[in-house]
């Protein structure tokens, strides 16, 4: 019964009403986000890692290494040989190392040379078809064969770099060999390839050297690979497949794995000394970024306290103006038979069914933001988020926290409601 009353007053001044609930719902909003967003933001950065303990590549910002190699968002900070990339591939230290060649694209997607281990790393099974095997023969993530709606068997063109309109290399196509599982990883979005496949793409068309920083084009240590490319034009011609063991070729980066791990704490300090690559840690590149995103959630989180406390104020405010209005309203139901308590249950129930309509309401919005933010992600970054994931823990301490907005905003005037002098209130009447 109290709770059916407190509804129906609640909606007495619906425009006050509707402004406490949307303060209310706007700052647990931008809270579900953030708690949504920096769990999944922290989990994908940190699954996708796993496996790596350092990056080899050209010289350059280890950040940017990390973020081209690893999770595919960057330009690389050159290529690096192959032959000298091997040694350091082949050491005693290392358990695994898979080698990375950036391609061009398909239509936004990167177009990557790498091995088997590549998709191991990654848990990442062949839903449909097969591995590839030969050069121009591809793996699709799962991604990409929904969006663009492919299949085994189809055929497509690769486009110069990483921009979807670059130009379209119509020497050489791509056929779809094998999907990949979906696995939440940067392998969703990828399209995999052999090493030689991006070596023999690429060997016709070195007179479009680009600028530095382009993927899977530029050659750092030498005119050497230029001339060496040359040398295999003819074959390009006749389309002679390429192999691992051509000599004088580069990659973009490798992905190490150590048995002995001070190789981690010794190798990008020798590296650096003595080549002219660089070895950068993911660990630690990852925690920069972490320490970065955190100072803008921080501030988005004051934002949003600062929000729910206006609301708490102006649900206060509603309630006291609405107290002095109905303070005979009050001193009736008491002659009638209403106790005090129930008078102080009315104010507290009007001001949490405000905080629970508001809460509720927060978190559909904040959860249709989380996937218009996705959505952008997902085109700018390949990086999805789901707006569907419960954070038991932090969500039920917003709701706690809601609530107790709403008791502390009821505090007064559930107070005055209690006190009120049945006498007085109606003499004055």
């Amino acid at each position: 019964m109290i709770a059916k009353l407190a509804w129906r007053n609640i909606w007495f001044k619906p425009l006050n009403t509707l402004l406490s609930v949307i303060l209310l719902a706007s700052s647990v909003a931008i809270i579900t986000v953030l708690i949504l967003l920096q769990k999944q933001f922290e989990e994908k950065f940190s699954s996708n890692i796993d496996g790596v303990d350092l990056v080899l590549g050209a010289q350059g910002s280890p950040m940017q290494l990390i973020l081209s190699s690893v999770y595919h968002i960057d330009n690389p900070t050159g290529n690096i040989s192959y032959d000298s990339a091997k040694v350091w591939m082949n050491h005693p230290f290392i358990e695994k190392a898979i080698p990375l060649a950036f391609g061009d694209n398909y239509r936004g997607f990167k177009i990557v040379g790498t091995n088997s281990d590549y998709l191991d790393k990654y848990k990442a099974k062949i839903a449909k078809g097969k591995l590839f095997e030969k050069n121009f023969e591809v793996v699709i993530g799962s991604e990409i064969a929904t969006k663009l709606n492919l299949k085994v068997g189809d055929t497509f063109f690769g486009s110069h770099g990483d921009a979807a309109e670059g130009e379209v290399h119509e020497d050489f196509k791509y056929k779809i060999t094998g999907i990949t599982t979906q696995t939440g990883s940067v392998v969703d979005n990828l399209i995999l390839c052999t090493i030689p496949s991006v070596w023999q793409m690429h060997g016709s068309h070195e007179e479009e050297n680009p600028a530095h920083g382009e993927e899977g084009h530029v050659h750092e240590e030498g005119e050497h690979v230029h001339s060496e490319a040359c040398n295999h034009e003819h074959d390009h011609e006749h389309h002679e497949d390429m192999t691992l063991d051509e000599p004088n070729m580069e990659i973009t980066a490798v992905l190490l794995k150590f048995r002995n791990k001070m190789g981690i704490v010794m190798w990008p300090r020798i590296i650096a000394q003595n080549t002219k690559m660089q070895a950068a840690s993911p660990a630690i590149e990852v925690n920069r970024i972490f320490s970065l995103f955190g100072v803008g959630l921080t501030a988005l989180q004051y934002l949003a306290y600062a929000i729910m406390l206006i609301s708490g104020i102006s649900i206060f405010i509603a309630l006291y103006n609405r107290l002095k209005e109905r303070k005979y309203e009050f001193a009736l139901m008491r002659i009638n038979g209403a106790s005090r308590t129930q008078l102080l249950s009315l104010i507290m129930m009007e001001s949490l069914i405000l905080c629970f309509v508001g809460f509720v309401f927060g978190t559909i919005f904040g959860r249709f933001a989380l996937q218009f933010i996705s959505n952008t992600a997902e085109d700018d970054f390949k990086m999805a988020f789901n707006p569907l994931e419960l954070v038991w823990d932090k969500e039920m301490a917003l709701f706690l926290a809601t609530m107790v907005v709403g008791i502390i905003a009821a505090l007064i005037p559930a107070i005055k409601a209690y006190k009120l002098n049945i006498s007085k209130t109606l003499a004055n009447a």
